[in-house]
């Protein structure tokens, strides 16, 4: 494991409640809850933590594989789905759903917290949104109880509308 990720483990586990409250908006270490929780440590999970955690929206298995790539020339496609399988059932990562994509994925530290995505017609990535308009109860007919909801935006990002 390379000392600047395995420093970034540390510093993971070293977070007060107060530093993971604010996760949402910061994510830049991979927890190291999400490798013990897995039971063995692999390179490969340890990267794809890191990655996920780097670059702070929802990353797809195909966007994650060519990041993974620079890390580890090696890594193949397939060890990308299984270890994002593992690290999904262990809890510590979450499949973002974009109606007609395939899911892409954030820390469950980030999906803790509410929050809606945007969706890039121009290089087809996702982002997190802050904050959530309300008042949709009001949109309901009469007699209808909202339990949840999902908020897609779509359009383009500042990059490719420039």
């Amino acid at each position: 494991m390379g000392m600047r990720l395995h420093m970034l483990l540390c510093m993971a586990t070293r977070r007060t409640s107060r530093t993971a409250a604010r996760a949402r908006t910061s994510p830049k270490q991979a927890p190291a809850s999400a490798l013990r929780a897995l039971g063995r440590t692999t390179r490969q999970r340890s990267a794809l933590l890191a990655i996920i955690a780097r670059e702070s929206r929802p990353l797809s298995p195909y966007e994650l594989h060519a990041l993974a790539l620079r890390a580890i020339p090696s890594i193949s496609q397939s060890t990308i789905y299984r270890n994002l399988r593992a690290l999904e059932e262990a809890g510590e990562i979450h499949a973002v759903s974009i109606p007609g994509q395939a899911p892409r994925y954030e820390l469950a530290a980030v999906a803790a917290h509410h929050h809606h995505h945007f969706h890039c017609h121009g290089c087809d990535r996702v982002y997190d949104l802050e904050g959530c308009p309300g008042g949709l109860r009001g949109l309901l007919p009469h007699g209808f109880t909202l339990e949840e909801h999902t908020i897609v935006l779509k359009g383009k990002c500042q990059m490719c509308a420039s």
